[in-house]
């Protein structure tokens, strides 16, 4: 037996690992366990959106994310004998810090996220599996098994980031709805002979599917991606779907590329697998403490880069819930509930999403397969054009990036007296140029660090039973006329806004979701 953890997150993908960070960040005892003895894997995913880079940056690793992927990513469409160059690039998005697409390994982003977990004391247990849990009034408990032998532990919360394959998930008895897709996934790293631009994502559009090729290989220069009619029955078990299945023989890896009509030839294979792929939702997100997040909430297929950037938001979002929970005397049930009721409407949209565009980039289906192989290269002059346009691509870029989500429904987004001006609560908060004591600086920078944050308008009067904390930040926009206020949410969404101050508003709020106040200090105001 060991002492109570706040928080046990199961799995140190990219969620898991977001999700201890998080609620580390927001006051929260943390445990991370992995159930493979060794951190590098083959990545799946190869592209972080924007919104994900916003979320990231209160806990201070975007810089260093950034720092080992393409902030200006090229790619060029081969529509048999038309090629069409796209700028992935500085795109028409004037509210964020980020208004690009990021190509970035996954492993990179995962070596980035452990390292900041590791500089806050907090170290993944590796080679330790859950085997076992259960969920009480006041605490969870897990069963955990490592080469040492089985060790029973307490927590108050277990976060399940351990994919489709989720244990926690199947432990907790929870449901798993969807099913598998008739089409699979190839992933080889390979080199290649011939005529093909480097550093440039090239995109093949051939009638069996597209082929994706990224000069981000782990064990040669290339990491080819291209989806075909799975080889076996889709009749597999559901855990099974999303997981590493055979390799691919090399002469199959050389015929995939053969077909796409690109001018290389495949010189050598490092490494190739297959991954079976499936569109799936919990029928939960959550059983009494126990909370799903990621690919063991929701799963699909790679198509629109969502997989890795969904589970990252779901983090971002459980983290700090779970944190403020725990510090809590009380359990905040709204808090609480208020994951899943954010979270799965979501998924449902993003799974959609995927499952709409997976149909025409990779199904085997007559219309698809036609649009792919005849339609699309007749068309390459008008792709051209499309392409060219930034404000449309602008539109492209925020979707991918779920720049969309708002969660206006939410028991956690309170209204005081009301304004049309500005973004409502639930909205996330645009980046935006602001005044602050006499200087100017965009208002993510201001808020880029752990917490709540207070914003108040130019001549709102400071709220006595706020002060500030390590948590809760209070700031004047000098540059925003007014008396009224907003409270910004750790994941950058609106929780509280009103354009009047009320301090007993404010502070409902603030109890609402369970926000850890100092006592008042004197003196105290806002920066």
């Amino acid at each position: 037996m060991t002492d109570v953890t706040d928080v046990l997150v199961v799995g140190a993908g990219p969620t898991g690992l977001v999700t201890a960070l998080q609620a580390h960040a927001h006051g929260a005892s943390v445990r991370i366990v992995e159930r493979r003895a060794e951190a590098f894997r083959p990545s799946r995913a190869m592209v972080v959106h924007s919104r994900a880079l916003e979320c990231l940056r209160p806990l201070g690793v975007t810089d260093a994310i950034l720092g080992r992927g393409d902030t200006a990513p090229r790619a060029r469409l081969h529509l048999r004998h038309h090629q069409v160059d796209v700028r992935l690039a500085d795109v028409a998005l004037d509210d964020t810090a980020f208004p690009h697409l990021t190509l970035v390994r996954q492993a990179d982003v995962e070596a980035e996220l452990a390292a900041a977990l590791r500089d806050r004391g907090v170290e993944i247990e590796r080679g330790v599996e859950l085997v076992g849990a259960s969920s009480g009034p006041d605490q969870a408990r897990v069963v955990l098994r490592r080469a040492a032998g089985l060790e029973e532990a307490t927590c108050r919360f277990a976060a399940g980031c351990d994919g489709s394959a989720s244990v926690l998930r199947r432990t907790a008895g929870i449901e798993w709805h969807g099913g598998p897709y008739r089409e699979e996934v190839v992933l080889a790293d390979v080199e290649l002979d011939g005529d093909l631009a480097p550093g440039v994502l090239h995109v093949a559009a051939a009638a069996p599917g597209l082929v994706f090729l990224f000069a981000l290989g782990e064990g040669a220069t290339w990491r080819l991606l291209v989806t075909r009619r799975a080889e076996r029955s889709p009749r597999v078990e559901p855990t099974a779907s999303g997981q590493a299945a055979a390799p691919v023989p090399a002469a199959q890896v050389r015929a995939i590329l053969a077909a796409s009509g690109l001018p290389v030839s495949v010189t050598s294979v490092a490494w190739s697998v297959r991954v079976p792929l499936q569109h799936r939702l919990a029928g939960s997100f959550s059983a009494g403490r126990i909370f799903l997040a990621g690919d063991a909430a929701h799963t699909h297929s790679p198509a629109a880069a969502q997989g890795m950037n969904s589970g990252i938001l779901d983090a971002v979002n459980l983290g700090w819930k779970l944190a403020f929970a725990a510090q809590s005397g009380d359990q905040p049930r709204a808090l609480l509930a208020s994951y899943e009721q954010e979270r799965r409407p979501v998924a449902r949209q993003v799974l959609a999403l995927t499952h709409l565009v997976f149909f025409a980039e990779a199904s085997t289906h007559p219309l698809p397969a036609a649009l792919r192989g005849t339609i699309a290269p007749l068309a390459a002059s008008a792709a051209s054009v499309v392409v060219s346009r930034r404000r449309l691509m602008a539109r492209v870029v925020r979707m991918l990036s779920q720049g969309w989500v708002s969660y206006r429904h939410s028991p956690l987004s309170l209204t005081g007296a009301r304004t049309d001006d500005g973004p409502r609560p639930g909205d996330r908060v645009p980046d935006t140029d602001v005044v602050l004591d006499g200087r100017a600086t965009r208002l993510h920078t201001l808020t880029a660090r752990p917490g709540i944050h207070v914003l108040l308008h130019r001549d709102a009067p400071v709220p006595g039973p706020v002060p500030p904390g390590p948590l809760v930040h209070v700031h004047r926009i000098a540059s925003w006329p007014g008396d009224g206020v907003l409270a910004l949410r750790p994941d950058g969404h609106v929780g509280y806004a009103s354009c009047r101050t009320d301090a007993a508003g404010l502070a409902a709020w603030l109890d609402l979701v369970a926000a850890p106040r100092p006592a008042p200090q004197t003196g105290a105001r806002a920066r």
